[in-house]
């Protein structure tokens, strides 16, 4: 599936699809009133905050594993990380000392967790 978020190549026709070229020659000011101005893409409200992506998913996503694989690779609940993932909570800190463990040593964690299976 293409992404839409990419360009076209520029050496097909722009039949359809945005001209970016136009669009590159546009003043920024009408660049911004256009994006105002486009019901399909309304401006972030003023009051909007966005969170910066959790340490944990920066984790998750650096070793390459999905939140069901990091939770059972390192014995954590899924419900836990995913509220940490999704700012619901924070991580303590014993649980924000055993990420930095992690963080430092992936396999040496895992292969310890694979030598003792977790407490029932």
């Amino acid at each position: 599936m293409p992404d839409p978020t990419r360009r076209p190549d520029p050496t097909q026709p722009t039949v359809g699809l945005t001209d970016w070229s136009a669009v590159d020659a546009l003043p920024p000011a009408e660049v911004e009133a256009a994006a105002v101005a486009d019901p399909d893409a309304p401006p972030k409200p003023e009051a909007a905050t966005l969170h910066p992506m959790a340490p944990v998913k920066r984790l998750r996503l650096r070793l390459g594993l999905g939140p069901q694989s990091f939770a059972a690779r390192h014995h954590i609940l899924l419900e836990q990380l995913l509220a940490w993932e999704r700012h619901r909570e924070a991580p303590d800190p014993i649980a924000t000392a055993y990420l930095t463990a992690i963080a430092a040593d992936p396999d040496g964690i895992a292969a310890a967790l694979v030598a003792r299976p977790a407490a029932e």
